[in-house]
């Protein structure tokens, strides 16, 4: 297991504090949980973000009738044309 430090502000300090009380969790924990979600979260962003630039540069867009058609189904008339 690996050591970090981190510099946060006072207010964060104490909703860590307070939230650690409550859940009669240690800090540690608290910590470790939300940077392990906020990782896979940033993660599972990246992936899309490559994959969807993938697709651009290999040409696949969607067609006109394809934007119409995703519009529509909020009720818009758009020209994708």
């Amino acid at each position: 297991m690996s050591t970090v430090t981190a510099r946060i502000p006072e207010e964060t300090a104490a909703k860590l504090n307070a939230l650690a009380k409550a859940t009669n969790r240690s800090k540690s924990f608290i910590v470790a949980n939300a940077l392990d979600q906020f990782l896979e979260e940033q993660a599972w962003q990246v992936a899309r973000i490559n994959e969807s630039i993938a697709q651009a540069d290999a040409g696949n867009f969607a067609s006109n009738a394809e934007v119409k058609g995703a519009f529509a189904k909020w009720g818009l008339n758009v020209d994708a044309d």
